[in-house]
């Protein structure tokens, strides 16, 4: 059993997603962080960064495993299954390397594009014009890759199409307004979004908690 201690962000869909995909057997423990739940005692043993998404694998070989930062408890689970992730070669690669983008890239970028429009106690025209532009670069890239991919690592599902899901479909919906201007065509993006979200796991896992 996996105790997954998460919230209602893309960070936390990221492994509800996965565990959902990968169907293993959790159990959720709602951290709401807009009650600062992230930093009570109990939890910071968990998760010393005192950010979810957090995991304990009861059933880890030598005990129980403790693990926080979504790309990594993401490579533990694909790991752990032998799923969505290649053992070995390129693919391998290629994977890890989309996932790295997200969790560099789209999470912070995007998240910072939608503090500045939405929760910023003021307007801030440079920071939300930097990041509403690097919300649209990268979304740029992604249509990119995706128009000779099915998946954002190639022909094949994994991880890194888990780890960036949320966050693309938040961006195309809660920022559409702000990010349409200037925003190139990004058809092949759209397309994905609707394959993955028509997954039943995602669909599952978009519900948790």
């Amino acid at each position: 059993m996996i105790t997954f201690y998460t919230w209602a962000t893309p960070n936390g869909r990221k492994i509800s997603i996965a565990l959902e995909e990968m169907g293993l057997a959790y159990e959720v423990k709602a951290v709401n962080i807009g009650k600062n739940e992230q930093f009570d005692p109990a939890f910071l043993k968990v998760a010393p960064n005192n950010r979810i998404p957090a995991i304990v694998d009861h059933d880890a070989e030598g005990g129980p495993l403790s693990l926080f930062e979504s790309g990594a408890i993401l490579i533990y689970l694909a790991e752990k299954t032998g799923r969505f992730l290649p053992a070995s070669g390129a693919g391998r690669y290629h994977t890890l390397q989309w996932l790295m983008w997200q969790m560099g890239g789209v999470g912070p970028m995007f998240g910072q594009a939608n503090h500045f429009i939405r929760y910023a106690p003021e307007k801030v025209p440079y920071g939300i014009n930097r990041y509403v532009k690097e919300t649209q670069r990268l979304l740029g890239v992604m249509d990119r890759q995706l128009a000779g991919n099915a998946y954002l690592a190639g022909a094949d599902y994994s991880i890194a199409d888990m780890a960036t899901y949320a966050w693309t479909l938040n961006a195309l919906t809660g920022l559409a307004d702000q990010i349409a201007d200037g925003l190139p065509p990004i058809d092949n993006v759209r397309r994905w979004v609707d394959q993955v979200g028509a997954r039943p796991a995602v669909q599952r896992g978009m519900l948790v908690p």
